[in-house]
């Protein structure tokens, strides 16, 4: 008879654990979809800074609502470490420091930066990396609602902090 107990002890244990691993591996609330926190890796350019840049848009973007836009550096060999500097165009605008900002050698980075679109279309947000004495852009590209367009055209000859001349021209 003790036996019994024991064994039907050992039964109920063991259903009441494996209903308990079962709870945890089937939760009954909804889990947070982690998908919108995944980064983008821009392309690099052979020649360019060599520094890697990924990046995400947090939030929808919404003409005159700030956005976030979240960036990630990696690559940085020099020892000096590299620059980054920001610039909006077609309708967006960087608010706060544009930069440079200094990506210390040998580690990851992250940065945030807030833009607000002026109105509905397509803005961009460029990214300028540099060192060991090489340059890279990188265009990102924030889209509000989901018509073509509207944003005022960027046109004419446009001059970098560096005083290097752009011809910009829309692109559809």
């Amino acid at each position: 008879m003790r036996a019994s107990r024991s064994v039907g002890a050992t039964v109920l244990a063991a259903l009441a654990m494996g209903m308990s691993l079962q709870a945890c591996a089937h939760p009954t609330k909804p889990v947070r979809d982690m998908s919108s926190h995944k980064m983008t890796a821009a392309p690099m350019k052979p020649g360019g800074s060599g520094v890697a840049v990924e990046y995400r848009i947090d939030g929808t973007p919404e003409a005159g609502k700030p956005v976030l836009v979240v960036l990630s550096f990696d690559g940085i060999t020099d020892p000096a470490g590299a620059t980054v500097r920001f610039r909006g165009d077609g309708g967006l605008t960087v608010t706060g420091s544009p930069g440079p900002h200094t990506l210390p050698a040998g580690r990851a980075s992250r940065l945030t930066v807030q833009v607000v679109p002026d109105a509905d279309g397509i803005g961009y947000l460029h990214v300028f990396t540099a060192q060991n004495g090489a340059n890279s852009a990188t265009s990102i590209t924030i889209q509000v609602g989901s018509g073509p367009a509207k944003l005022p055209a960027s046109n004419g000859l446009k001059q970098t902090p560096d005083g290097e001349k752009l011809i910009t021209m829309p692109v559809k």
